[in-house]
C-alpha cells in the first residue's frame, strides 16, 4: 500500500446524531493528521460536487468561508484546487472521484504555500452521506494507526494451509488407484479413460513459466480488455473445477444413484444438479463480483476448488521438474514485484499494478484469495484487503502433491508429504512476519520455494533416497 489511508467522520445535526465513517487517502507529506478523534476538530461540510474548482469563479463568493469543501476530481491538480480554495477561506478539502482512490502525488515544492488539509474520497460516499446523515454535516479527518496483527492473516494462513494439504492428500489417492489398477489388467483400461492428469515435463515447465511473464507484462499494457478475458475464464474454469471437487466428494455417498439415458450414455442425476448449482455459482460471482461485502467469500470458494483441481490435476514427474518451476517461478515473482518498479515509468511494480487493478479501472483480476481485514481500521473502510496469489498456493502445493505421489509409491508413511506441508505452512508464517515488519506487499514465493525445496531435499537426503526422489519412478517417466 503505497498511499496513506485516513478516515472521514461525518456527523448528522440530528437529535441524537447519526455518525458513519468514510475511506479518504490523503499524503502524510503534505497534510498530517490526528491519530483520533480526541484532537479532532469538526466543520461543516460544503457540497461542491458540481464544480471541479479549477478557477475561483467557479464557486459562490463566501461560500467556503470557514467549512470543509468538497469537489469534483478533473481537469487540474489536487494543489491547484487546494490553493484556490484556501484563497476562499476553506479550511479542508475532500477531492471526490468516481474512479478508484489512489495515491495523492504532485509537486509539492511548488506549493509551499497551501496548508490546507487535502484528501481524496469516493464520490459514492458523498452521495451516501447526504442520503443517510441529511444536507446539513458536520465532518473531521483523522487517521488511526493500523494494528499490527489482523486475524486476516489466520483466515489466510489456514485456506492456503488447508488447500495445499487437501490438493496433495487428494492427488495421493489418485496415484494410488493408479498403482491399483496397474496391479490389475483388467482395471487398467477403464483407469485409463477416466486418467485426466497432465504430467509435465522440464521443457513444459518452462514453456508454462515464459507464457506466464508473456501474460503479465500483457496485462500490464492491455489490462481494461484482457481482465475480462481473465475472468471470463475464471468462470469456467473455477465452475469445472468446483463440480470435481464436489463430484469426487458425493462418489463416496451410496445414495441417490438414480440414472437417466441420454445420448446412448448413463448420466446420475445428482449430477446433473451439481453441474448447475456449479454453474449458477459462477454465474452469480460474475454478477456481483464488485459487490465488497460479500462477493469476496464466493471468489474465494471458487478460488480453493480452482487451486485443488490444477494441484490433483497436474503432474510433476520427478523432484528434478519441481525444482526447475519452483526456481523459475520464484525468479519471476521476484523480478516482477522488485526490478521492475526500476524499469517502468511511474516507478510502480508490474505485479503490484495488476493485482490492485491499474487506476481508473473498477475490474480486478480473480486470481487471489482476498479476505477483507477484519480489525477495524481506515484500510478496512478503504476496501484493502489481504490478497494471497493461487500460484502460492497452486506452486507449492504441485511440490506437496508429488512428495503425496512419492509417498505411496515407496509406502514411506507420509514422511514427504508432512513435513512438505509443514514447511509450506511455515513459510507462510515467515511471509506474515515480514509483512508486519516491513509494511508492504512481499512475493510469498521468496520465502516458500526455499523452505519447500529446502525440506524436501533434506528429507530425501535423511532417508538415503535423493537419487529416486531426484529422478521419479520409472513407471511415470
Amino acid at each position: 500500500v503505497t498511499a496513506d489511508e485516513g478516515i472521514l467522520h461525518a456527523s448528522g445535526l440530528g437529535v441524537p446524531p447519526v455518525t458513519k465513517d468514510y475511506c479518504i487517502i490523503y499524503n502524510s507529506n503534505w497534510t498530517s493528521l490526528p491519530k483520533s478523534l480526541d484532537n479532532a476538530t469538526y466543520m461543516m461540510l460544503e457540497n461542491l460536487t458540481s464544480t471541479v474548482l479549477c478557477d475561483s469563479s467557479e464557486v459562490p463568493a463566501g461560500s467556503m468561508k470557514d467549512k470543509a469543501v468538497v469537489v469534483m476530481r478533473g481537469n487540474c491538480t489536487f494543489l491547484e484546487k487546494a490553493r484556490i480554495a484556501q484563497s476562499l477561506g476553506a479550511k479542508m478539502l475532500l477531492i471526490a472521484s468516481k474512479t478508484r482512490l489512489s495515491l495523492i502525488s504532485d509537486n509539492k515544492t511548488d506549493f509551499e504555500d497551501v496548508t490546507l488539509p487535502l484528501a481524496l474520497i469516493r464520490y459514492s460516499d458523498i452521495v451516501d452521506m447526504r442520503l443517510v446523515l441529511g444536507s446539513e454535516v458536520n465532518v473531521t479527518m483523522y487517521s488511526p494507526p493500523l494494528p499490527e496483527f489482523d486475524c486476516s492473516m489466520v483466515v489466510i494462513f489456514v485456506i492456503a494451509v488447508f488447500t495445499v494439504a487437501l490438493g496433495g492428500y487428494w492427488s495421493g489417492v489418485a496415484e494410488l488407484e493408479n498403482l491399483k489398477a496397474i496391479a490389475s489388467p483388467g482395471e487398467r483400461e477403464t483407469r485409463r479413460k477416466k486418467e485426466e492428469n497432465v504430467t509435465l515435463t522440464p521443457l513444459t515447465v518452462i514453456l508454462f513459466v515464459v507464457i506466464c511473464c508473456v501474460m503479465l507484462v500483457l496485462l500490464y499494457f492491455f489490462y481494461k480488455w484482457l481482465v475480462y478475458v481473465i475472468i471470463s475464464v475464471f468462470c469456467l474454469a473455477s465452475a469445472m473445477s468446483l463440480y470435481n471437487c464436489l463430484a469426487a466428494l458425493i462418489g463416496e455417498i451410496p445414495f441417490g444413484q438414480c440414472r437417466i439415458t441420454c445420448c446412448n450414455k448413463n448420466i446420475e442425476v445428482r449430477l446433473i444438479f451439481l453441474a448447475a448449482f456449479c454453474i449458477a455459482a459462477a454465474v452469480v460471482w460474475a454478477v456481483f463480483r464488485n459487490e465488497d461485502r460479500w462477493a469476496w467469500i464466493l471468489q474465494d470458494i471458487l478460488g480453493i476448488a480452482f487451486c485443488l483441481n490444477f494441484i490433483k490435476t497436474l503432474k510433476m514427474p520427478n523432484f528434478k521438474s519441481c525444482v526447475i518451476l519452483l526456481g523459475l517461478l520464484l525468479l519471476y515473482d521476484v523480478f516482477f514485484v522488485f526490478i521492475t518498479p526500476f524499469i517502468t515509468k511511474n516507478g510502480a511494480s508490474i505485479m503490484v499494478e495488476v493485482a490492485a487493478g491499474p487506476f481508473g479501472s473498477s475490474e480486478k483480476l480473480p486470481v487471489v484469495i482476498r479476505v477483507p481485514r477484519l480489525e477495524y481500521s481506515a484500510s478496512t473502510l478503504c476496501d484493502l484487503s489481504f490478497l494471497l496469489g493461487f500460484g502460492d498456493i497452486i506452486v507449492p502445493g504441485l511440490l506437496v502433491a508429488y512428495c503425496r505421489r512419492f509417498d505411496v509409491q515407496t509406502r514411506s508413511s507420509s514422511v514427504y508429504y508432512i513435513s512438505c506441508t509443514i514447511a509450506y505452512a511455515v513459510g507462510m508464517v515467515l511471509t506474515f512476519v515480514v509483512l508486519a515488519l516491513m509494511k508492504m506487499g512481499q512475493p510469498a514465493l521468496l520465502y516458500l520455494v526455499p523452505c519447500t525445496l529446502i525440506t524436501s531435499s533434506l528429507v530425501a537426503w535423511k532417508r538415503k533416497e535423493m537419487k529416486k526422489f531426484w529422478r521419479g519412478n520409472s513407471y511415470q517417466v
